[in-house]
């Protein structure tokens, strides 16, 4: 690492640092929108009256302008049938379809869209008035394909190959000139009974007191719904076409079927949840300007419902969708752990700069500290003089390695304090030998003449007789 730092400057590591950092940043931010962008599933949706894609492009734009992390992308498939099988085939992640269309072992219910109920209607003094009166007659089927699976299920349950019924399709622009031309005797419809589709009924038929159309019951309702299939009972209310007089006069029991929101079974479970929580807050917001999202509703939420529900969907109408903290809580248990991480990186970069304490002044500061004790004990002045040439070295190494940064100035101030204390030391311990010397003066006299230099042996000896002398 020391060859490093002295091959490459400390700009030009601060700049590669600064390179790595701005990379790892950038990539954490590419990370951060990845992870948020919006989910973008696509919708398929399909009918004849164009409801479907209408309560779609409501939901989506719903979604786009309230920021929200799912998008759909609605897609027109044609019918409800064409929307059934784009999403059989993986073309769409969700669809709009009728729970009879058929192709649907891929899909789970999100929420209910609409129900359309079955109407058997005969014109205005038609002789035509219940179900066993069809023999031999035609029946136009409004919507064609779409309706074949209910008819199917009639043609069994009354047993009418054998009464020479005969379906027909034919388009709704066409139904009212059918019934005028008597090409067909009556018509099947499944509609919801919304507003709109009820207007479109009574404009079939001339208005009048005495012209008043007959829906035929659906004896068999109860049978056919008890069979778990996508149909179940239901009864048009009396006055539903009109008021006064009522028609119909009573309540006609029929069959009811429903349009499903449908999502693919391996769908994230939360993007589902959210999803069908964003679709019942879509219709509590809009359903006063929008009345066709009246008809959004929860699905059935039994084990045994014809289509089962997605498990996102149930666990946000079941209440038990994952809150906050149990959704993030592996991010939050491994927050502190990441956030350690990057402490060590950061540690090693700083290391990697070079910019650390620097640790050269220690074992100088550890042997100035070591040396009172050593001055005290000193038993001779060539002992001091020995410690001196120490001191003197290990300061002037360590203050020729002081470049004057603020730091380094307060070393060195500290560094020549601790030697004016050892200097201070020295003197007086060299005036404690220097007492005892004059307590011997035989001793003190030899040791003056050792001093002096250049003395001989000879002169030695005079200094020590001369201290023995009483004069």
């Amino acid at each position: 690492m020391k060859s490093f730092h002295r091959a490459l400057p400390f700009r030009g590591r601060v700049a590669l640092l600064i390179g790595i950092f701005g990379f790892a940043a950038g990539a954490a931010l590419m990370s951060y929108q990845f992870y948020r962008r919006p989910v973008v599933l696509t919708l398929a949706v399909g009918s004849s009256d164009g409801a479907a894609r209408q309560i779609a492009s409501l939901i989506a734009g719903r979604l786009a302008t309230s920021n929200s992390p799912i998008r759909l992308k609605v897609q027109n498939a044609g019918t409800e049938v064409d929307a059934a099988r784009s999403f059989a085939v993986g073309s769409a992640d969700l669809a709009i379809v009728r729970a009879d269309a058929g192709n649907l072992h891929e899909g789970r219910a999100v929420a209910v869209t609409a129900r359309g109920v079955l109407t058997l209607i005969t014109p205005p003094g038609s002789a035509i008035t219940d179900i066993s009166k069809l023999r031999g007659h035609t029946v136009g089927v409004v919507g064609g394909e779409v309706n074949h699976a209910i008819v199917d299920v009639l043609t069994r349950e009354y047993d009418l190959d054998h009464s020479n019924v005969v379906f027909r399709d034919i388009a709704a622009q066409d139904a009212r000139q059918a019934l005028q031309s008597k090409s067909v005797n009556a018509l099947l419809v499944v509609a919801p009974l919304t507003e709109k589709h009820l207007a479109w009924i009574k404009s079939l038929f001339r208005e009048g007191a005495n012209s008043s159309p007959v829906l035929m019951q659906v004896d068999a309702a109860g049978a056919i719904a008890d069979k778990k299939g996508p149909y179940e009972s239901f009864d048009i209310p009396k006055g539903t076409l009109r008021g006064a007089p009522p028609v119909p006069d009573d309540d006609v029991t029929t069959l009811r079927v429903g349009y499903y929101l449908v999502a693919n079974r391996h769908l994230n479970p939360n993007v589902v949840g959210d999803l069908a929580r964003k679709v019942m807050s879509v219709r509590r917001d809009l359903v006063g300007e929008q009345p066709l999202l009246s008809g959004i509703a929860a699905p059935d939420l039994d084990a045994d419902a014809f289509l089962p529900v997605h498990p996102g969907a149930a666990a946000f109408f079941n209440g038990t969708q994952e809150s906050f903290i149990d959704k993030y809580s592996n991010v939050i248990y491994l927050t502190p752990m990441v956030l350690g991480a990057f402490a060590s990186i950061f540690a090693a970069a700083w290391r990697f700069l070079g910019v650390r304490p620097d640790q050269s002044a220690a074992p100088v500061l550890q042997a100035l500290h070591s040396l009172p004790a050593r001055i005290r004990q000193a038993p001779d002045e060539a002992t001091l003089s020995a410690i001196e040439v120490e001191i003197d070295g290990s300061l002037g190494t360590r203050l020729a390695t002081i470049a004057g940064g603020e730091d380094q100035v307060a070393e060195a101030a500290m560094l020549i304090s601790a030697a004016g204390r050892l200097d201070h030391l020295i003197y007086h311990r060299r005036m404690m030998l220097a007492s005892t010397t004059l307590a011997d003066p035989e001793a003190g006299l030899a040791e003056l003449f050792a001093r002096v230099g250049g003395a001989s042996p000879g002169q030695v000896e005079e200094g020590r007789a001369l201290g023995r002398s009483p004069n």
